[in-house]
């Protein structure tokens, strides 16, 4: 865990505390810390460290609570923070079931450790796979308090109760205790079973679902969290990396004579080319090594490196656009059928088809790559912005030929990460060098290495047909999707898509089509590709729901109206395999849920009550995703140059539960720029394999300007199990935006982004 301390000097330093020494260190004797349920095996701990069975054993996540004498309750926060408030909602859960005071609460940053199962916060699956657990884990430590009140008075359990002002009162007098003076007898009690727990009903919560802010707000709005650009260790050397502009690539001949010339430059290190598959391995080039950071990218400009790109520098994005096209004509791998399209599309009749394209699109967070690594013989320490801590210890451990445990990884706040920061490659690269100087080493990005050298989200060409029958509702519906696949990060060979990214809005569509049939083209990946924030959902819905729009104007019908029809009266859809086994039965797709969203967006948005055409229009596009429901409208404004204007984001949600309802609000308020980004401006292009945008100025991400004047989130009340809501949001937004611009201007936006079709 990563512990911020306030000095004399107002300066922030950083304590490294393990998840031992926390348990150790930051309690006094007895002190009550609880260690939750590590499912499915029921092992518990109430002591004071984790036995060893514990982290040995661990398959769920396992979350510590402890409660100081003080009263003080110490929660650990095992997922990062990036702007999602995972470092307020999930600790929440678990004070709302122990009854703690909120304002006695401090939450604490988690290291990388085996013993919490997964920490890689990606997926929206935090409160998602958390929310049970931390339940259980509150509820567990409120009862061990009861026990120790009833044992203090000498009366029985029944008669005592946990008050939500963090005390155990006896029923039948005036007597209190406070947890802090309940710690220790606590701690003392054998662990209940979980047949014994009693849990809050949802009319109990007093936190879950109540909106609140950050934890870590005042912080933040004083300057004082530390992210990973603000590491600083005694002795630290920085590092600025050359790294081959093509995928591949090597380093054929290096002068650094002018880079050894720059003052503060210590010397060049080559490291080493990344054996295929690369996956999370360093890229390869030369490191500059300096002793402060201008020195590092002065010496790094003079390096002159002759480069072998290898076979990635036949790459050119527009012929590759080209081959994706004619692959998406063609018949590919069939993903899922429903009855028989190819019979109904033989008996002709109305037949609507459309092609789609969507481009790379790099992640570009606020915070570039950065990291530090410490090598003291077999033992690493880094500090690293990473949404993955342990993914960090897995591939250091791997790069430098130790064993995972002798790997600390410490978790900073991160400047954005949308799916690029739980790549540890910058972090192996850190270590590396620190190994190579024999001192700790701090690699720094720029945003120039930030474009150029991404995980890339990918580029896809698609491809939809559908036969109308005389009411103008699809009777037959073909759908195919070409990208070059995640997979390929790990399997160079890898060309088709794999089942989670044709779960993403493909391999079905929420719709009442009586014959259907999806499919995959095959194409080999030139540059790196990586998950982004929604991942596949994102040209995947751009298509669906851009053509359901074109299917509604082909049937002369109002676009909403006609979404509506497609998708019924609500059943439920075979929504094949989601995740691990039971998760289908616990999130079953559920179009009821899905129409549910878009008519309370329609009613939100007064659709249909503002005129559309002449330079204004409205569009709608539904979406499922991480197992929410979300449907979006956008209202947009075109001048005569082209250049659009959005005053208003309508967006309707069903997420189930909802933890903590301000931090969804901002969720999705965000997902609605972020949206905005990709549909405006987002592309990233390559000519002689080597990436063409290198920072801002052509990579553009919305500015004040460019970003949705007003947005209105619309959360549904819902009993269902919790589902993810830090992706969910983009999926919808690009394709509503889309369809307002034709509702504006009749002008078909297939192809992003919308610079691509004369729009700004």
């Amino acid at each position: 865990m990563i512990a911020l301390e306030k000095t004399t000097m107002e300066k922030i330093t950083i304590e490294n505390v393990s998840r031992r020494g926390f348990l150790q260190g930051v309690f006094s004797a007895g002190a009550f810390v609880l260690c939750a349920r590590i499912l499915p095996g029921p092992v518990w701990a109430a002591t004071t460290s984790a036995p060893a069975s514990v982290a040995a054993s661990a398959f769920h996540p396992s979350i510590f609570v402890g409660i100081h004498t003080d009263g003080m309750v110490y929660i650990v926060a095992h997922r990062s923070e990036m702007g999602n408030g995972v470092r307020t909602s999930l600790p929440r859960i678990l004070a709302d079931e122990l009854d703690a005071d909120w304002s006695r609460v401090t939450v604490l940053q988690a290291d990388g450790d085996a013993a919490y199962g997964s920490q890689d916060t990606d997926g929206s699956h935090s409160v998602r796979e958390f929310f049970d657990v931390l339940r259980e884990a509150g509820a567990t430590a409120r009862l061990m308090l009861v026990r120790a009140a009833a044992q203090q008075w000498g009366i029985p359990e029944s008669q005592c109760v946990a008050d939500p002002v963090h005390t155990v009162s006896d029923k039948n007098s005036s007597r209190k205790l406070g947890y802090g003076e309940l710690a220790p007898l606590a701690a003392k009690l054998p662990v209940p079973k979980k047949e014994e727990l009693k849990f809050k009903s949802p009319q109990q919560w007093r936190y879950i679902g109540k909106p609140a802010p950050g934890f870590d707000v005042p912080e933040i709005c004083s300057g004082k969290p530390l992210f990973g650009m603000d590491v600083r260790v005694d002795g630290m050397l920085y590092a600025a990396i050359a790294h081959p502009p093509v995928l591949g690539g090597k380093v054929k001949s290096v002068d650094d004579s002018a880079t050894l010339k720059v003052i503060g430059v210590k010397k060049t290190i080559p490291i080493d080319p990344f054996k295929p598959p690369h996956a999370f391995q360093p890229l390869g080039g030369v490191a500059v090594i300096a002793d402060n950071t201008w020195a590092a990218f002065k010496g790094r400009d003079r390096l002159k490196i002759e480069w072998d790109n290898g076979s990635n520098a036949s790459y050119n994005s527009a012929d590759y656009k080209k081959a994706l096209q004619q692959t998406a004509r063609q018949p590919g791998k069939v993903v899922h059928t429903v009855g028989d399209p190819d019979a109904e599309f033989a008996k002709g009749g109305k037949i609507v088809e459309a092609e789609y394209f969507a481009p790379h699109l790099a992640h570009a967070s606020m915070e570039p790559p950065v990291a530090v690594a410490d090598v003291q013989g077999e033992k690493v320490t880094v500090w690293s912005p990473t949404q993955d801590p342990q993914g960090v210890q897995e591939e250091v451990a791997k790069a430098l030929g130790l064993k995972k445990e002798n790997v600390v990884c410490h978790v900073t706040f991160l400047g954005g990460g949308f799916g690029r920061k739980s790549k540890p490659d910058y972090a192996v690269e850190a270590a590396v060098l620190s190994k190579k100087t024999g001192k700790p080493v701090k690699v720094i990005w720029s945003r120039e290495d930030d474009i150029k050298f991404d995980y890339y989200h990918s580029v896809a060409a698609m491809y939809l047909k559908a036969a109308l029958d005389d009411a103008g509702k699809p009777k037959a519906w073909l759908q195919r999707s070409v990208f070059p696949p995640i997979g390929s990060t790990f399997n160079q060979t890898e060309v088709y898509g794999g089942a989670g990214e044709m779960s993403m809005g493909w391999d079905i569509v929420p719709f009442d089509v009586p014959n259907f049939r999806s499919e995959n083209g095959q194409a080999t990946a030139h540059v790196r590709i990586g998950w982004l924030r929604s991942v596949a959902n994102i040209y995947h819905a751009f298509a669906v729901q851009s053509f359901a729009n074109e299917l509604a104007y082909a049937a002369n019908r109002d676009p909403y109206d006609y979404l509506l029809t497609l998708i019924g009266s609500g059943h439920i859809l075979d929504a094949g395999p989601q995740g691990p086994p039971g998760v289908g039965e616990k999130y079953p797709y559920d179009t009821a849920r899905l129409r549910r969203v878009a008519e309370l967006v329609a009613e939100k948005a007064n659709w249909g009550k503002k005129k559309s055409g002449k330079g204004t229009g409205m569009g709608i596009a539904v979406h499922r995703s991480f197992f929410t429901y979300v449907a979006t409208v956008v209202e947009v404004e075109v001048d005569g140059q082209g250049a659009i204007r959005i005053p208003h984001v309508y967006t309707a949600l069903d997420a189930g539960i909802v933890a903590n309802p301000e931090m969804v609000r901002q969720q999705f308020e965000g997902a609605a720029v972020f949206g905005t980004s990709i549909a405006r401006t987002g592309e990233i292009t390559a000519t002689g394999g080597a990436v063409d945008q290198s920072n801002f100025y052509d990579y553009q991400v919305a500015r004040m300007n460019d970003a949705p004047r007003q947005v209105d989130i619309h959360i549904v009340e819902s009993s269902a199990p919790p589902a993810g809501v830090g992706e969910p949001g983009v999926p919808p937004f690009v394709p509503a935006l889309c369809n307002a611009v034709f509702a504006a201007t009749g002008k078909r936006v297939r192809e992003l982004p919308l610079t691509r079709n004369g729009f700004s």
